[in-house]
């Protein structure tokens, strides 16, 4: 009897088998995230007498704080098992949002965006290790891709309801978000008890296992590579806006645009560009990934040199390339950072892949925003030096690291043949 592909097939999605409750709270998740995430300043400006610098202070003072626990909880998550940091990290977001209700002074803003931070932190900690524990070699492209478009797409979901509140703009409506992404960590954390045993790991540390983990100078490459890519990802939420709205001057619903058009394209192609990379060495669709960057620049670049009209197709367009470079680069740099760790280290491992995403976080406002102040063509001419890092730290990936010249997904195409 010939096999009938089903739509999620076509789509290049992984069969979720046992995981659909770990799949549900993962998008779940990302859709309370996406409620919150819009209106995170706002939400203290009008529920605190906080003035627009001391709320900024206080985030960024709570992230630097934050900062050095992610290397921290890698050990646990080696000795205690990447489920209970998972479990833990989601109720520590939520009792933070909880508290948020009742925060109103510098101090509380600060020590209760610390408890979020470090959930934030043990979320994602644990969140590759179960990832690669759920799924199979020659899967993981497909896995990391369609977990990273799902959250894209709620993302999106929650940012329209975080629009309602915006409109609105009343300190009622701004709590409701807080209910709400609240609520969706306690929904998530009950789903998350179903992770089946097999993600969490819960191996005893090893004598001298850091300096393993410091010492394998592949892997450092790896996490530099991964800190390239995480500041191209901040581009889209944190210069993309302003260099649209303030430097050139477009309308608002430019960004608008922009962000559904990003939405569209990860949520529908991510399998599919996935399944079209599949048989290609992984080092060189991370160096098309940063190239690909480069393209999108320099058509970001060109819309300050064009009227409306024609700036605003040009921006759409950069967008679009800068997108596929996402597309490209996710999913490969989330598989071989998985893969690249010994498992009973995964914790640790992946855990400087996390600091080097919130090192990219911590640096790219700040940054950003100085190259922005000084005109149109520092911000890509910055960003295309750093993709150009990024290119070259492909190429040597591709001798150092074996698995980095293995071809994308071979083991999975040949399940989706059978």
């Amino acid at each position: 009897m010939p096999h009938t592909t089903s739509w999620a097939e076509r789509l290049g999605w992984p069969s979720l088998g046992d995981h659909r409750r770990f799949v549900t709270a993962i998008a779940i998740d990302a859709v309370g995230s996406g409620v919150f995430m819009p209106v995170l300043v706002l939400y203290f400006l009008a529920t605190t007498d906080l003035d627009l610098v001391q709320v900024g202070a206080a985030l960024s003072l709570a992230s630097l704080i934050a900062l050095p626990v992610g290397p921290l909880l890698g050990g646990v998550v080696d000795r205690f098992g990447a489920k209970s940091v998972l479990l833990a990290g989601n109720a520590l977001q939520g009792l933070g949002f909880v508290a948020y209700l009742a925060t109103e002074s510098f101090g509380a803003v600060v020590v209760w965006t610390v408890v979020v931070s470090l959930g934030r932190t043990a979320f994602w900690g644990s969140y590759g290790t179960i990832v690669a524990a759920i799924s199979r070699p020659g899967e993981r492209e497909r896995w990391f891709g369609f977990l990273g478009a799902l959250r894209n797409v709620g993302f999106a979901v929650g940012g329209l309801a975080a629009g309602l509140a915006i409109t609105v703009g009343t300190p009622s409506a701004y709590a409701a978000i807080v209910l709400v992404n609240a609520a969706s960590y306690a929904v998530a954390f009950v789903l998350l008890l179903s992770v089946p045993p097999a993600a969490s790991v819960g191996h005893r540390p090893e004598p001298g296992s850091w300096a393993t983990v410091l010492r394998d100078r592949p892997y450092r490459l790896l996490v530099l590579g991964q800190l390239t890519f995480a500041l191209a990802m901040m581009v889209l939420s944190v210069a993309l806006p302003v260099y649209a709205t303030t430097v050139l001057g477009l309308p608002g619903w430019v960004t608008g645009v922009v962000f559904t058009l990003n939405t569209v394209l990860v949520g529908l192609g991510q399998g599919l560009v996935v399944r079209a990379m599949t048989g290609a060495r992984r080092w060189r669709v991370l160096l098309l990934a940063h190239v690909t960057f480069v393209l999108g620049y320099a058509a970001m670049l060109l819309a300050g040199a064009l009227p409306v009209g024609l700036a605003v197709v040009a921006l759409l367009l950069g967008s679009v390339v800068y997108t596929f470079g996402e597309l490209l680069g996710g999913p490969v740099h989330g598989a071989l950072s998985a893969e690249a760790a010994p498992e009973h280290l995964r914790g640790r491992y992946l855990s400087l892949v996390q600091l080097s995403w919130n090192v990219a976080a911590t640096v790219a406002p700040i940054s950003f925003a100085w190259l922005l102040a000084r005109g149109e063509w520092p911000i890509w001419a910055a960003l295309s030096g750093v993709a150009v890092v990024g290119a070259l730290v492909a190429l040597r990936l591709g001798r150092v690291l074996p698995l980095a010249d293995e071809r994308v997904a071979a083991q999975a195409a040949e399940v989706m043949v059978a």
